[in-house]
């Protein structure tokens, strides 16, 4: 599947959990009261079957019965039976699709919340390394169905626990795959949606995480730092255990010297395509805001260097890191003087 379309269609969900095979919750009562079918004889017997590990059997036994009882009140729980002969059998893909069949034309079913479990639990198989099969060999991976499934799953039950799971777990799939563009938007959704669930302090442990995965280096754009540092920040005020444990304040120290960094990268290039007086802002806005950083060593040898016409210039104005973390791409120098014919005095 092609991972734009899923893209598209997680920007209107929500949902998902850790990334670990959990048992599914308890099955959910239907909100609607209908009248119950009497007993069948036939799916007692399938049933029973599936409860046994005997899927053959009672799929043999179900086939026919369909052709035969085609309008039968009980019908729901035949697809249903159905369903779970192709997830004993291995064909998760297909049972995953008779459950789509089971709440697409039977939503008030007491089957639809099992349902929704089972194709939850198809999800977690996959995410955990079930393959599907090809020419008899099961070797195909099936990552992207298992997040397509868990988006299903989300547009059936919306703002339900199964969908806050879905989304956990979708998160912490591209986490764990190292897509942090994902993983940090899914971390976000699930704090707007969920902002009272007992998860919230370690997804945004993990979302900081991932902002700052998506730092490449300190020619590049600092965002993802900038945003990693916010992050960093809340988790200390809010949850101090979990920031001290996950060594927050020394990656919060570790960002601050990358920024100061792209702010001395930035005023190099000046010098050296002669903006002196951009370099010489830049210089002591590095001395100024990350005094004891390694940057700030080699600002005060290079302002010792500038022509005193450069140094004439305004400083910038009174920072420190948190206030520069949020100013920094705006933080630009101002604009060189008109050129003229003889240096400035």
């Amino acid at each position: 599947m092609r991972r734009g379309w899923i893209w598209a269609v997680f920007l209107a969900a929500f949902a998902a959990e850790p990334l670990t095979a959990q048992q599914p919750p308890p099955s959910r009562p239907s909100d609607l009261k209908t009248e119950q079918p009497p007993s069948n004889p036939t799916l007692n017997r399938a049933e029973a079957l599936l409860e046994a590990g005997h899927w053959k059997t009672a799929h043999d036994l179900l086939v026919p019965w369909f052709k035969n009882h085609p309008a039968a009140p009980d019908l729901d729980r035949a697809v249903f039976l159905l369903a779970r002969t192709y997830y004993q059998s291995g064909d998760r893909v297909r049972a995953f699709y008779h459950l789509d069949e089971l709440m697409d034309d039977f939503p008030e079913s007491k089957f639809f919340y099992p349902s929704l479990e089972l194709q939850y639990q198809i999800a977690i198989d996959y995410l955990n390394g079930y393959k599907n099969s090809f020419f008899g060999l099961r070797i195909v991976p099936g990552y992207d169905e298992a997040i397509e499934m868990l988006f299903r799953i989300q547009e059936r039950s919306p703002g339900s626990p199964l969908a806050e799971k879905a989304l956990r777990l979708t998160a912490d799939y591209y986490f764990n795959s190292s897509q942090f563009d994902l993983a940090a938007d899914a971390y976000s959704t699930f704090i707007r949606s969920y902002p009272r669930s007992p998860d919230i302090p370690q997804v945004k442990l993990r979302q900081a995480f991932s902002s700052l995965a998506q730092f490449r280096n300190a020619r590049l754009d600092a965002t993802p730092l900038i945003d990693a540092r916010a992050q960093f920040k809340a988790l200390q005020v809010q949850y101090p255990e979990i920031a001290a444990e996950a060594n927050a304040a020394q990656w919060i120290e570790w960002i601050d010297g990358q920024l100061a960094r792209k702010a001395y990268i930035t005023a190099d290039f000046y010098r050296r395509t002669g903006k002196l007086t951009g370099a010489v802002f830049l210089y002591r806005y590095v001395v100024q805001t990350y005094p004891n950083s390694h940057e700030a060593a080699l600002s005060r040898r290079d302002l010792e260097r500038m022509p005193p016409w450069a140094l004439r210039q305004p400083p910038p104005p009174q920072s420190n890191p948190e206030a520069a973390a949020q100013a920094l791409p705006t933080a630009t120098p101002p604009a060189p003087a008109p050129a003229s014919t003889g240096k400035p005095r």
